[in-house]
């Protein structure tokens, strides 16, 4: 009897992490429109897992069970989160994602809408109660039964909280109507003309108040204000990119967010920043870079951007000095 009762409890342990693999992809994609985290998604997923694997008893839906309990999680995570936010050296940008895990093509424009920067800091805005209740309802479609089970709220109570949150990220809407092959193609056409250094053909693809917004957190070299203006914009992106060829950094584009970016590294290959850019009406509106080592180390091995810096730096001094030095005859 043991031995049968035994394989039993492993066979119905091994359904348990199926099941929960099965929906993993939707738990992290909740918990991350959440928190705007990667690392904080991870963890909030890890302890759903532990709480679904110690239930006493199994739950007629884990769906409905594994959803409510990892937004729970993560308006906790949250609330705290935005405690240390306020500390925050600096402008804060979400953690940038480079693949959403969860799919559904005929969602897949809407999914990447939804987790964008710009999106993602619209969401900022909201309540944790009106955060979840919208990534909930509006993102991810969960009846309001489902949503007042999650949040711990009546179904009333969740139909208010989904209207002010509507009317919350209305009225902050960031304009999402770009097409994806536009966005591609401009996103394309803008990585060409930084690499080739080109300032005019930058310029023009930039709008008039575009905005580069660097977040390091204190513990990376970042921009100390926003800069507004293609023209200031434009120069310093191409005089930086410059500057980095001297230490052989590189930069792959990459989705980043659900929209074009781009992965820096140093010769070693290892992560010095990501870009991600917003377009709008066929420009360029926004260019955020995260340069924070805590919310890279998820892509990879990350760069000391000190390092990185002050090897510029050593490099600009020692090529002055060479154009300085008389000519031999």
């Amino acid at each position: 009897m043991s031995g049968a009762s035994g394989s039993a409890g492993a066979a119905a342990e091994a359904g348990e992490v199926r099941v929960f693999e099965g929906l993993r992809p939707l738990l992290f994609s909740i918990a991350y429109r959440i928190l705007g985290s990667v690392g904080e998604a991870e963890d909030a997923v890890q302890e759903t897992w532990l709480r679904y694997a110690t239930a006493p008893n199994p739950p007629v839906s884990p769906k409905a069970f594994l959803s409510a309990t990892v937004t729970r999680i993560s308006i906790d995570v949250l609330r705290s989160a935005r405690v240390r936010r306020e500390q925050y050296v600096g402008d804060w940008l979400p953690e940038p994602l480079l693949a959403d895990p969860y799919e559904d093509p005929e969602r897949a424009a809407e999914l990447a809408d939804s987790v964008s920067m710009a999106a993602l800091l619209l969401l900022e805005r909201l309540s944790p109660l009106e955060r979840a209740v919208f990534v909930l309802r509006e993102v991810f479609g969960f009846g309001f039964p489902e949503v007042a089970e999650a949040v711990d709220r009546s179904e009333a109570a969740c139909r208010q909280l989904a209207v002010r949150a509507r009317r919350h990220m209305a009225a902050g809407q960031a304009r999402f109507e770009a097409d994806r092959v536009e966005r591609e193609e401009l996103a394309a056409r803008f990585f060409d003309a930084l690499q080739a250094g080109e300032v005019d053909g930058l310029r023009a693809l930039l709008s008039a108040d575009v905005q580069l917004v660097g977040d390091g957190g204190g513990k990376a070299p970042a921009l100390s204000r926003t800069l507004v203006g293609a023209e200031p914009v434009a120069r310093l992106l191409t005089s930086y990119i410059g500057r980095l060829s001297l230490v052989d950094a590189s930069f792959e584009a990459r989705e980043v967010n659900g929209g074009p970016g781009a992965v820096f590294r140093d010769r070693d290959g290892r992560v010095l920043f990501i870009w991600a850019l917003d377009v709008v009406d066929g420009q360029v509106r926004t260019v955020r870079a995260i340069t924070n080592p805590d919310k890279l180390d998820h892509v990879g091995p990350v760069a000391d951007g000190w390092k990185v810096a002050a090897e510029v730096q050593e490099r600009q001094r020692a090529e002055r000095r060479r154009q300085r030095e008389p000519r031999e005859h």
